[in-house]
């Protein structure tokens, strides 16, 4: 792919649609081009949903398979009509006025005239509304739905913050408006609503726990938890969010963990292998032996787990690091979306202490 020159906007996050920086990213989109910017989740790699020729260059730019459909943002509900093609059930309209904007993505009947790259052919389409006031300035500004999919290489972990962006996509891409570091530090949460139980097809931001209080019975979508299910969510059907080294989930009775990995550590030390450890802060003294080891959150309170483990993992790649172990966590709450992405990051490749 031909080299171009990325240029760079830094921005407070407080910005408003007025800013320079934000009006020349927004007309930039509107030209057809591609630019970053920070969403609450994690970095988007945006252009205009309605154009084909400008979300190919999103596929480009990540190398991503163009059957992955991709996230549309919004600035306002207004914007919905030049999506989708359906009355808004009241289910939905709770999940709006609950949840956006917000780590929520909403799956609808697609409307004719959206590219079909951003829905990958299917019947429907995935909107959500960013809860970052620089994502929503630039969308106000731009006037457009905007298709944007993490803004990263595909398959390498999610980026959340600008550098992470310019070490994947630097020259690939037309620009990339830094406002700092993400929030919630992981994606949002999808949900089905054309069906007549809502799914949630990837975990995130809202918990399942959130949307069983606002809409009652919801189901998770098989391919969560199990590799062999075919997954019907953006961002979840191929490998994603994988460090360069091999990755290994341990699980099962806490002292047993403990001590399991302790013995793989020392085994691939052996072995002439750099180990690395991601684990909870109680836990960062028990493995003295690991080369790098980065805690995280704690067992009463997982969300920093969330917001840092993609830094983790590309602290990882620049370490040279070549074997990670991590611990599994609870799967209530924001720990369903954490196991979910420390699956898909570690190939599924999972040791179970309790069936050794």
């Amino acid at each position: 792919m031909h080299k171009i020159d990325t240029k760079t906007w830094t921005v407070d996050k407080n910005v408003d649609e007025l800013h320079p920086a934000i009006v020349e990213a927004a007309e930039r989109l509107k030209q057809g081009e591609v630019i970053a910017f920070p969403t609450e989740t994690v970095y988007g790699l945006g252009a205009n949903a309605l154009e084909t020729a400008a979300v190919k260059k999103i596929f480009a730019a990540k190398g991503r398979p163009s059957d992955n459909p991709l996230i549309v943002h919004i600035a306002s509900t207004q914007q919905l009509s030049l999506l989708i093609d359906e009355e808004l059930s009241e289910k939905s309209k709770r999940l709006i006025e609950e949840f956006w904007p917000g780590p929520l993505t909403i799956i609808f009947k697609r409307k004719e005239g959206i590219s079909e790259l951003v829905t990958a052919g299917l019947v429907t389409v995935a909107v959500r509304m960013p809860d970052h006031p620089v994502a929503l300035s630039i969308l106000k500004a731009a006037n457009l739905p905007i298709a944007a999919p993490s803004a990263n290489r595909s398959g390498k972990p999610s980026p959340t913050t600008a550098d992470h962006v310019k070490q994947d996509l630097d020259g690939l891409i037309d620009g990339i408006v830094d406002g700092g570091s993400t929030g919630i530090g992981i994606e949002s949460t999808v949900i089905d609503m054309t069906g007549i139980i809502p799914t949630i097809l990837r975990p995130g931001g809202i918990t399942l726990e959130q949307l069983q209080q606002v809409l009652g019975q919801v189901t998770l979508d098989p391919a969560i938890q199990h590799q062999q299910e075919k997954p019907r969510s953006p961002g979840m059907k191929y490998t994603h969010y994988a460090p360069l080294g091999e990755m290994w989930i341990v699980q099962g009775e806490e002292h047993r963990r403990i001590e399991q990995m302790k013995q793989l550590i020392e085994k691939q030390i052996k072995l002439g292998k750099k180990v690395g450890i991601l684990t909870i802060e109680e836990h960062k003294d028990y493995f003295p032996l690991a080369d790098s080891i980065i805690a995280y959150g704690s067992k009463d309170n997982l969300y920093p787990m969330a917001e840092q483990l993609y830094q983790a993992l590309r602290t990882f790649d620049i370490q040279g690091v070549d074997f990670i172990l991590t611990e599994s966590v609870d799967e209530s709450g924001i720990g369903l979306a954490i196991m979910n992405r420390l699956r898909k990051a570690a190939g599924h490749k999972i040791i179970d202490v309790d069936n050794l």
